[in-house]
């Protein structure tokens, strides 16, 4: 399988409001930035959106390192997501998964890799993270 890291972000001008997501895949010399964005989501709409993004692309099943800045997405898909589906899409508290649509749409984006998935700290420096949140930016001005 090809090796890829992928880092990605959401960036959102007001929560709700204009948002952005972004997504760099680097496999060997080879990198493709991606971006794009919604007049009216939330910043965890975008972050979500931004792995979806990144996955969809690929065209084989490849061995990936993931990396994101959202506990949200991370404990979402590692923590969560197995609960939510033996109760249907529920929470604990029996209250409807926030944002299903995009949880299954991630789901089903992650079933034919390896993935392994690697918090970093937000605008803290790391290089893939920073292009990231300026390819979501980008995202949130493609739709001003």
């Amino acid at each position: 399988m090809d090796k890829i890291e992928i880092y990605t972000d959401g960036a959102c001008k007001g929560n709700p409001g204009v948002g952005g997501w972004g997504a760099l895949l680097i496999a060997g010399a080879k990198e493709k930035e991606l971006f794009g964005g919604e007049k009216e989501t939330t910043n965890n709409r975008m972050e979500l959106m931004a792995v979806i993004q990144a996955l969809g692309v690929l065209k084989r099943p490849c061995n990936i390192v993931l990396h994101c800045d959202s506990q949200y997405v991370l404990k979402g898909i590692t923590e969560w997501i197995t609960g939510w589906k033996a109760k249907g899409w529920k929470t604990a508290s029996r209250a409807p998964v926030k944002n299903v649509d995009l949880w299954q749409a991630l789901d089903q984006a992650r079933t034919q890799h390896k993935i392994e998935w690697k918090w970093v700290k937000g605008h803290a420096g790391d290089p893939g993270n920073e292009r990231a949140d300026q390819l979501a930016n980008l995202g949130v001005e493609s739709v001003l």
